[in-house]
């Protein structure tokens, strides 16, 4: 080798090594499913740039796999719960979610739901316990000098472990289901006057009824508050002082919200909430030799991508059927990911997948439409690449999504269980051969990539900008600091009133006075005479 190749050599290992010593050391909190699959391309970025990523693992993880080949390093830790049990509670969940609801009552329905979400919590805690209750697990958290904590909080616990290691927090969610993490936690403006309630299937166009169905939405949210005493039961009896996972909540540096202004209506938001919807997205790559060869028999005609999310396998054999009949009458090929049992309509336009490259098929020259359940992660790959949508949303913030859709004009929804293959025909055809489907969704395609930095690129930035401040308590608002009273000024409006009141009251008496006096003199006036 040259001498002068050595030198620039050496030069590059040394500003590898300058950039490795100045990477930051990362804990990341475990989560599971579509979370899972949207946090990873932000940790495989901070491992990129030098970062040491470290991602918790439970010992019963329904998707992680500290096995799989990664460039970030796993800590896995023992827990009581297993992975039967997990996945009993969430098949139970999507059994009611999906179809056992929409036969039951109100009350009947709060009832199962609380249960569900009381045994959900168990088993939650029971994983914190891995953590928090393990003297090996937490000496070997402490030694490691963490710099941040990085957390997706559908499992509780992330605030309460940097609380205990003593390091900056930033959290990364859709939204909650009942919001109020964002509302009563993070302290984010909601006025119900024009922003809907998470998950209330309503648009900030509101009629009088409907704002007065969002504001009823948000106390019964506010009520939901309760259900999390359990979790603060647990962190008063761990601290050994009352604590309430609100409040640790409430000390995240930043709150990574995964929507932007493609998918959301616009609405206050604090400084250290950032908007980077479409995180995992990214320009589609070459499809597998055979999937390709299919696509490419579609002709002019074009292929639809069906899938129903990696929650959901399968469904009813009847709605199968029913929708792979109506899916054999279209001229477009069909990839369907399904795992389920074959339908017996299925046409020869139509293929079943156990997985597909779905980015990649989103993002094929050749795709017309996408039939989704309208999970935030699809829909944003749709946003990304441009493809109108067919909703069919089954639970959680799906119907919500689907609304955001319908309302921007980029898709059509229908119901799962009330489905009829008329409906079903008639709403495919519409979001194939309507044009006005397709120029909303380049539309929305237009105003994702119109920004300042890509979302990637702006959720690294933020968790290294923690890192290097040691914290963002500059841009946490004043309001973390107030009671429920003095946020919405109800100690200065009685002190107002009473001062209103008591000069009302002064104005009275020095009347009476003064009609006393002079009533009082007339008529002593009169006598005398």
């Amino acid at each position: 080798m040259k001498p002068e190749q050595r030198l620039c050599v050496s030069a590059l290992l040394i500003l590898c090594a300058a950039w490795s010593a100045h990477g930051g050391n990362i804990l990341v909190w475990y989560t599971e499913g579509s979370h899972w699959i949207n946090l990873k391309p932000v940790l495989e970025e901070l491992v990129n740039r030098g970062h040491k990523v470290t991602v918790l693992v439970p010992s019963s993880s329904l998707f992680m796999d500290v096995n799989e080949p990664s460039r970030f390093s796993y800590e896995p830790f023992n827990v009581s719960v297993t992975k039967q049990e997990l996945e009993q509670v969430m098949e139970d969940l999507f059994q009611f979610m999906i179809y056992d609801a929409e036969h039951m009552s109100y009350l009947q329905i709060y009832n199962r739901f609380k249960e569900l979400f009381g045994l959900n919590l168990e088993n939650t805690l029971k994983l914190l316990d891995g953590v928090v209750k393990s003297d090996t697990v937490m000496k070997k958290l402490k030694e490691a000098k963490y710099d941040l904590l990085f957390s997706d909080p559908i499992y509780p616990g992330s605030e309460l472990v940097a609380e205990i290691l003593g390091v900056p927090l930033v959290i990364s969610l859709r939204a909650s289901l009942a919001n109020n993490w964002e509302r009563h936690c993070g302290q984010i403006p909601a006025p119900p006057s024009f922003v809907p309630a998470t998950v209330s299937k309503l648009t900030d166009k509101m009629t009088f009824f409907e704002r007065v169905w969002n504001f009823m939405f948000y106390l019964t949210q506010d009520a939901m508050l309760a259900s999390w005493k359990i979790v603060n039961n647990y962190y008063t009896e761990y601290k050994g002082t009352p604590t309430t996972a609100c409040e640790l909540l409430s000390k995240a540096e930043f709150w990574l919200m995964r929507t932007y202004w493609d998918y959301d209506f616009p609405r206050p938001f604090l400084p250290n909430f950032k908007y980077i919807g479409g995180v995992h997205c990214r320009p589609a790559k070459p499809l597998p030799k055979d999937m390709e060869k299919f696509v490419q028999t579609s002709g002019d005609a074009g292929i639809v991508v069906f899938s129903l999310g990696s929650m959901i396998k399968n469904i009813t054999a009847g709605k199968a059927n029913m929708i792979a009949s109506v899916l054999a009458e279209i001229p477009q090929k069909v990839l369907w990911r399904y795992s389920g049992q074959k339908p017996e309509t299925l046409g020869a336009n139509t293929r079943l997948y156990d997985w597909i490259p779905q980015n990649d098929l989103l993002g094929h020259p050749k795709t017309k439409a996408f039939i989704t359940h309208g999970g935030t992660n699809g829909l944003y790959e749709a946003i990304y690449h441009g493809i109108p949508m067919l909703g069919i949303p089954l639970f959680g913030d799906q119907p919500d999504n689907m609304v955001h859709m319908t309302a921007k004009g980029a898709a059509l929804k229908v119901d799962l269980n009330s489905l009829t293959p008329e409906e079903f025909r008639k709403a495919l055809n519409a979001v194939i051969n309507d044009k006005s489907y397709k120029e909303s969704a380049m539309r929305l395609s237009s105003i994702h990539h119109d920004r300042p930095m890509k979302a990637l690129d702006e959720a690294v930035f933020w968790l290294e900008y923690t890192m290097r401040n040691k914290g963002a308590k500059h841009l946490r608002v004043a309001a973390h600091e107030l009671t429920w009273y003095q946020y919405h000024s109800l100690d200065v409006l009685l002190f107002l009133l009473s001062i209103v009141l008591l000069l009302v009251f002064v104005f009275i008496k020095s009347c009476s006075f003064c009609f006393r006096r002079c009533c009082g003199r007339k008529s002593t006036k009169r006598k005398n005479e």
